[in-house]
């Protein structure tokens, strides 16, 4: 499935809820199944600087592919970034740096999540593309 592709399959999803409150909560409930990172990755290193609450995103190439790993103290950034992590994660850089990030406003965001959420999204970005850009 293409990023687009996911993208709008996340989009299916929270049209499928009436209010922002249940959206929220369907984004709650994806960081049910988040896995996180070891103690040790959650440094200052790995902190994604922007976010509301503190989060950490571990990133490597392995067979040409971007793995991307991540935690956060917040249950609203954990679902946050299990839907990012599904739609960044195990691309190639050329993959990444292709995909129009303004396309993830079609998932309404801005209505979901508070300015300074949006701005740990933006952080999020920042750090996925100049990591693909570098082609570490």
């Amino acid at each position: 499935m293409t990023m687009t592709q996911k993208v709008e399959a996340f989009k299916e999803d929270l049209e499928l809820f009436e209010t922002p409150n249940d959206k929220l909560d369907y984004i709650l409930d994806l960081s049910k199944n988040f896995k996180g990172l070891p103690q040790e990755a959650q440094n200052d290193a790995n902190l994604i600087k922007g976010c509301s609450s503190k989060a950490w995103l571990t990133k490597e190439m392995q067979d040409g592919k971007i793995i991307l790993k991540a935690d956060a103290e917040s249950l609203i950034a954990k679902g946050m970034l299990t839907l990012l992590l599904a739609i960044f994660s195990n691309r190639s850089a050329e993959e990444i740096l292709a995909f129009n990030p303004k396309e993830l406003e079609n998932l309404g965001f801005a209505e979901l999540l508070s300015p300074v959420r949006l701005q740990g999204l933006d952080a999020f970005l920042h750090v996925i593309y100049t990591y693909a850009q570098k082609g570490e």
